[in-house]
């Protein structure tokens, strides 16, 4: 008890901090707090399939992609409410996750993240593909119109728009949490771990990993209709390979096997690339075209100073504080 009850007034602290931020922030830092909300939806989910269950995935921007565009097409084209949309859209990826959860069962490892790679890579090109442009839009894509606050709530679009992003983020995450420490959860792990004992004892290794593909992707569709209605436009473009590596980035750097650590891992992947292009305007005009190359320097730096990601630095520092006392 004594443990839990300092993560817990930390925890709602840190609701109650981001409940009062977009009544204190202007709108574009609202927007950004929106969209560090989604990062981090997405990462949560990413993480229980590599982080908990060892399975890698470099394709988790298609889920994105499908959860995005399924939210655009179902109320662009066939006037669903937003609220209905993104839980329909969010079930289309635990369908296509938990499907592609069966073909992946036969890999591992690497294999498996070659697999995932390949569907990061044709996502884009299949919702550009000439042939679906009454559905997709094409490469034009999808505009959206930004949902106003209901019931005559005295909301812009962009604060109710956070708030909704923080009421699915906090409800997702309570929930990862609860499936981690649950019977599910061990066996999740057991099957990272021995997977060979795991199902020695009883473990249902086809099912559990399926399964895990199937929320992971339904996270990553819920993230992907948040942005959509956040950002208000979706296009192939916007769900390049580069979302899924800034995914496996956010994990690794929040800290692999840690919900907590996501948080830190979505502010990383919106705010570090931003720092990189202003650090190259910094140094002047020869510096203007290493953005990328800043970027990867930050990366580098933060491994080397933190390899377990920020939740294992944080585990250390409070080791390290009650080994003092």
């Amino acid at each position: 008890m004594t443990g839990t009850a300092p993560r817990t007034l930390l925890t709602l602290a840190l609701f109650a901090a981001a409940l009062a931020f977009p009544f204190l922030a202007s709108g574009y830092h609202i927007y950004q707090g929106a969209q560090v909300l989604i990062l981090a939806i997405a990462l949560i989910g990413l993480n229980l399939l590599t982080g908990y269950n060892g399975q890698i995935s470099l394709g988790h921007g298609a889920f994105f992609a499908i959860g995005g565009y399924g939210a655009a097409i179902l109320t662009v084209k066939l006037g669903v409410p937003y609220f209905l949309a993104i839980p329909l859209a969010s079930l289309v990826c635990f369908g296509a996750g938990f499907l592609f959860g069966f073909p992946a069962l036969r890999f591992g490892g690497l294999y498996l993240a070659l697999a995932t790679f390949a569907l990061a890579v044709a996502t884009p090109q299949i919702l550009a593909y000439k042939g679906f442009d009454a559905v997709t839009g094409g490469s034009s894509g999808v505009t959206l119109i930004k949902p106003r606050a209901p019931f005559g709530l005295p909301l812009s679009a962009d604060q109710w728009l956070y708030l909704v992003c923080l009421a699915c983020a906090a409800i997702l995450y309570f929930a990862a949490r609860n499936l981690v420490t649950s019977r599910i959860g061990r066996a999740l792990v057991a099957l990272r771990d021995q997977p060979i004992a795991a199902e020695t004892m009883g473990v249902d290794a086809a099912l559990y990993k399926t399964t895990c593909f199937g929320v992971s992707a339904l996270y990553a569709g819920v993230a992907g209709g948040l942005s959509a209605l956040a950002v208000g436009f979706v296009s192939p473009e916007s769900f390049g390979l580069s979302l899924s590596l800034s995914f496996l980035v956010g994990i690794v750097v929040g800290g692999l096997a840690s919900l907590g650590g996501m948080l830190f891992g979505a502010l990383f992947i919106e705010f570090v690339p931003n720092l990189a292009d202003q650090l190259s305007v910094t140094f002047g005009e020869s510096a203007k075209a290493l953005p990328g190359a800043i970027y990867g320097v930050l990366l580098i730096l933060a491994m080397a100073i933190m390899p377990g990601g920020v939740a294992g630095a944080l585990r250390s520092a409070l080791r390290w504080a009650s080994k003092t006392k």
